[in-house]
């Protein structure tokens, strides 16, 4: 992401360099919530292995290809594949739900989500630091890393999911066997499954409201706190490292603790609290301790996704996790627009009424929390 306008200026004309930069930037996201669902399927039917080694294999090609991306219609394209190669988070969640039972889960899908944390910070200043060889060379490194993960995968991961067998129980989520229609016609079906309904309706919430600090940091940072690039890539760092942290070493003794229940509900608190302080502060001091509320807030997801994979069998995990993959690729699509518009329109009154705007969301979840045992 740090070299992609320098790429894009080299490829097309400089007054549409924030235009392609923005459709690209969408792009993958969109790539993203068409196919998680797909590839969730096929690791169902086929084994998460495969699916693994396949996206990878085509993840490194693909990085190569866009290494020297000849023209703009090459690098669109290698952004779509991008996209899809890149939409193997599903999989790898149905990979942990085979092989973890009861509260083992949220500890490692809060690993899943650090792994991710570090990524993104690690990422932008690896290829920041390499764009300054060139715009080129930070998808060359793309590619080896990608074929680095294809040979440890080919090496050492095993397939996880176990062989179904003739007459066995039909999987919870039957209504979605076959669902290649689409991931509107997969989220559909999935939304009819009763026990699932109330929980996707919260998991798509908290990832909405993610996209709150995820959108505006950087810009609410600078008018409310007058940050300048060095103090705004420092708190970035500092929250997703935080953040990483919270879901790799908190996430899994709370909910070993308190229960899943009580740690997503204990997640929302903490995020909400972290929400309105933020709104509230006006001094850059300030934002430390409330990073570490919304680091706090991290411990939600995962016990999230736990109560959601021990609602489906293990046939259906690939599907579920297929499910929440799109859900969260729409909300990273719609909440930039919606909370950005939010933003510019209370802009003149307050700029603090889009962090409210999250706590209010929150609190849809509410009802649902409180019917949820345990």
């Amino acid at each position: 992401m740090p070299v992609l306008p320098g790429l894009l200026r080299n490829l097309a004309h400089a007054d549409d360099v924030a235009g392609h930069y923005g459709v690209l930037v969408s792009l993958y996201a969109v790539m993203q919530f068409a196919f998680a669902p797909v590839l969730g399927l096929l690791s169902d039917s086929y084994g998460r292995r495969p699916v693994l080694l396949v996206s990878l294999a085509g993840a490194a090609i693909d990085y190569a290809v866009m290494a020297s991306a000849p023209t703009l219609t090459i690098l669109y394209l290698g952004r779509m594949i991008a996209g899809i190669t890149g939409a193997t988070g599903a999989v790898a969640g149905a990979a942990i739900a085979d092989t973890t039972e009861g509260e083992a889960r949220a500890r490692h899908f809060g690993t899943l989500g650090a792994c991710f944390g570090i990524g993104m910070i690690a990422g932008p200043v690896v290829g920041g630091a390499l764009g300054s060889f060139g715009p080129h060379v930070p998808f060359a490194a793309a590619a080896v890393l990608n074929g680095l993960g294809f040979l440890m995968a080919l090496l050492f991961l095993p397939e996880s999911r176990r062989p179904i067998v003739a007459g066995e129980a039909a999987s919870t989520l039957d209504p979605l066997v076959g669902s290649f229609a689409g991931p509107l016609a997969g989220l559909r079906r999935t939304f009819g499954v009763p026990l699932l309904k109330p929980l996707l309706a919260v998991f798509f919430i908290v990832q909405l409201v993610g996209q709150v600090p995820a959108v505006l940091w950087v810009i609410f940072g600078e008018r409310r706190f007058g940050w300048d690039a060095t103090a705004t890539g420092f708190s970035l760092a500092a929250f997703g490292l935080l953040h990483a942290l919270a879901q790799g070493v908190v996430a899994g003794p709370a909910a070993s603790r308190l229960g899943e229940k009580r740690a997503l509900q204990l997640g929302i608190v903490l995020d909400s609290l972290g929400y309105g302080l933020l709104a509230l502060a006006t001094e850059s001091w300030m934002v430390l301790p409330i990073m570490l509320l919304l680091a706090g807030g991290g411990i939600g997801t995962p016990a999230l996704q736990a109560l959601l994979s021990r609602a489906v069998d293990e046939a259906g995990q690939g599907r579920l996790q297929g499910a929440l993959a799109s859900l969260a690729s729409l909300a990273s699509i719609i909440g930039p627009l919606l909370f950005v518009g939010l933003y510019s329109w209370t802009l003149v009154s307050w700029d603090g009424w889009v962090w409210i705007a999250g706590i209010a969301l929150y609190l849809l979840c509410v009802p649902v929390l409180r019917r949820l045992p345990g």
